[in-house]
């Protein structure tokens, strides 16, 4: 059975270190980054292909490669990466199965706003900012979404903390970012951990996602409330294409349905 597991997070790399110890599997992964693909190796991918792909080249891949099944696996604010993965199962008849990690209930917090998107998110700063361009901002939302922000926020207002990659860390000086404020790390950091960070940097307001646990949206949230810091969440985008689609929430239920195909 040949699988494409769209990778480039942290549940990829669990999904694919337990499908790639099944009997006849072979695992295609695709990634954006080098990065994203050095860990999908690691994992168990049989190939990866590093890139982006539409939807029209993932279904060339499909049946080039006589693909029987696809699994995104991507991070839950990569909408367009799921539409493609849709469009492309859908070209090609193919089962599709989305991991979607699991949401969480944010404890309430005054000086919490939630934003629709990236857009929004920047607005919010700026008013809740008295003087933006003086502003520190520490932008715990990826190198993907610094964009938006950029538009309307100055880049020596933006802290960032992103993945030790060379792709990240090009992509923050590119958009105008200072070195002095890329924070090249790796990991879900704990509450203590991300204060400590808060206040060596001075922030005046958080940004970040709703990313679950996994993300460490929650720990991100209590160390901005212990230093009553205004923080921004993100809130996840709503993809009505999912609708009547295979969802699952643990890897348990991916790999039990994975068995079953092959037993099919």
């Amino acid at each position: 059975m040949r699988i494409i597991v769209m990778a480039g997070t942290s549940d990829a790399v669990n999904i694919m270190s337990i499908i790639s110890t099944l009997k006849d599997i072979e695992i295609i992964a695709t990634t954006t980054t080098k990065y994203g693909g050095d860990l999908a190796l690691a994992s168990g991918a049989d190939e990866v292909l590093v890139g982006a792909l539409g939807s029209e080249e993932l279904a060339h891949l499909i049946k080039q490669n006589h693909i029987d099944l696809i699994v995104d696996a991507t991070h839950p604010f990569a909408s367009e990466a799921t539409l493609n993965a849709i469009k492309s199962a859908n070209k090609t008849n193919i089962p599709y199965i989305r991991f979607e990690r699991p949401s969480i209930k944010l404890k309430p917090y005054s000086k919490m706003v939630c934003a629709s998107d990236f857009d929004e998110a920047a607005d919010i700063a700026i008013n809740l900012i008295k003087n933006i361009d003086d502003g520190k901002i520490m932008h715990l939302a990826g190198v993907s979404t610094l964009p938006k922000m950029i538009k309307k926020v100055p880049g020596h207002s933006i802290i960032v903390r992103v993945l030790p990659g060379v792709y990240s860390i090009t992509k923050c000086l590119e958009l105008g970012i200072p070195s002095k404020n890329i924070i090249a790390m790796q990991g879900t950091f704990s509450e203590d951990f991300n204060e400590s960070m808060m206040k060596e940097y001075d922030v005046n307001l958080v940004v970040t996602k709703e990313s679950g646990n996994t993300g460490g949206t929650p720990s991100k949230i209590e160390a901005a409330r212990k230093l009553d810091i205004p923080v921004v969440v993100v809130k996840r985008p709503k993809i009505s294409e999912l609708e009547n689609k295979m969802i699952f929430s643990d890897i348990e239920g991916i790999v039990n349905q994975i068995k079953n195909f092959k037993i099919k």
